[in-house]
């Protein structure tokens, strides 16, 4: 059976994170957004968001990555100004799937306009 290897990373909020205030909060966030578009447009991430209706609150986000390794996409994905913010931790791990399977849409919404 043939697969394609990426990375998944699991982006997790810490036991106990550092609290802001929410001018600091969303500067964090606004940088976090910016930081994977440009990991998306650079070619590193294939995508990413958050999740909702997820069993463990502390699971906050995943990405899929294209970088080679599941250490290079740790590394990559631990210079996210919400990780060095200390807002969110990083799990990573390989994960393959079936080749040209991560093409199909989903359906699309509008969050946070």
């Amino acid at each position: 059976m043939r697969l394609e290897r990426f990375q998944l990373i699991l982006l997790r909020r810490p036991a106990d994170p550092p609290d802001y205030d929410e001018a600091e909060t969303d500067r964090i966030q606004r940088e976090h957004l910016a930081f994977y578009a440009g990991l998306r447009a650079a070619g590193h991430v294939v995508t990413n968001g958050p999740v909702l209706d997820q069993p463990d609150e502390n699971l906050r986000g995943i990405a899929i990555f294209a970088a080679g390794s599941a250490g290079r996409a740790r590394e990559l994905a631990s210079a996210d100004p919400a990780v060095q913010a200390g807002r969110l931790e990083v799990e990573a791990m390989t994960w393959w799937c079936p080749p040209g399977t991560m093409v199909r849409g989903g359906e699309p919404i509008t969050v946070g306009e």
